[in-house]
């Protein structure tokens, strides 16, 4: 995204906030007319929006999704408006959905993909690493989203271990990843938010939503890296320990 800084923000033309938000460009003149998304800064012909255009639209769309009318949408973000909780609403969306994927993008060619990863990898491979999100491939351009996993990749073929079997374990991990982020999300929906959800909180309860946010982001993935880090280091010392019992006893 070529989307730009400002002093209040980042800012981003009409096609860039649409797809950071995942909707259709002829969607925000639409939302506009009904009221529901405030008109954006111009700049002579440049039609400049803002981070909180961005989290509008998101939010909308979330409703939307939810089965909310265009109108009842409206209405919703009238009523969170008269109330003054609208701008606790679009930072909790903004605290809830920031900072979870830091990762460093790695571009190469395909070429250089063939390369890193020797004579073992073939084109199945990179298909189905497309299928699973570890690349993107546009042409003769390939993305890794994710530096950390191309060089545990990396480390793992290095030591002869086949990149189809790698695909394997990864599809495994996603697997269970997921159902990790199912039951900490789960877990923050029924006793933070509560049953009602967010619609009926107050902007005193979502400021505390947000607080909670705030203090309990990195606490999923602390719980995740402490429990796996036991695990191996029982299942390493299993290991160990039947390799030794296996081993022939030599002659006295």
């Amino acid at each position: 995204m070529s989307s730009e800084a400002a002093g209040d923000g980042a800012r981003y033309r009409r096609e860039e906030v649409a797809r950071a938000a995942g909707v259709k460009v002829r969607n925000l003149r639409y939302y506009q007319e009904r009221g529901l998304l405030p008109p954006p800064r111009r700049e002579g012909r440049i039609a400049w929006y803002s981070d909180d255009h961005l989290t509008r639209l998101r939010l909308i769309d979330d409703l939307l999704g939810r089965g909310y009318t265009v109108n009842g949408i409206g209405e919703l973000l009238a009523a969170w408006e008269q109330g003054g909780g609208i701008g606790q609403l679009l930072g909790l969306e903004r605290e809830m959905t920031r900072d979870w994927d830091q990762e460093e993008p790695v571009t190469t060619t395909l070429a250089e993909l063939r390369e890193l990863f020797g004579p073992s990898a073939g084109p199945q491979d990179t298909r189905r690493a497309a299928a699973l999100e570890y690349v993107r491939v546009e042409g003769d351009v390939v993305t890794f989203p994710s530096r950390r996993l191309l060089e545990a990749t990396l480390t793992l073929v290095r030591q002869g271990v086949p990149l189809a079997e790698i695909l394997d374990a990864g599809e495994f991990v996603q697997a269970q990843a997921a159902a990790l982020a199912d039951r900490f999300v789960a877990l923050f929906r029924q006793h933070v938010i509560g049953p009602e959800g967010l619609e009926r909180l107050s902007a005193t309860q979502l400021e505390h939503v947000t607080e909670a946010v705030a203090a309990l982001r990195p606490v999923a993935g602390e719980v995740v890296a402490a429990e796996f880090a036991r695990a191996m280091a029982r299942r390493v010392d299993g290991e160990v320990a039947s390799l030794l019992r296996s081993e022939p006893r030599t002659q006295q």
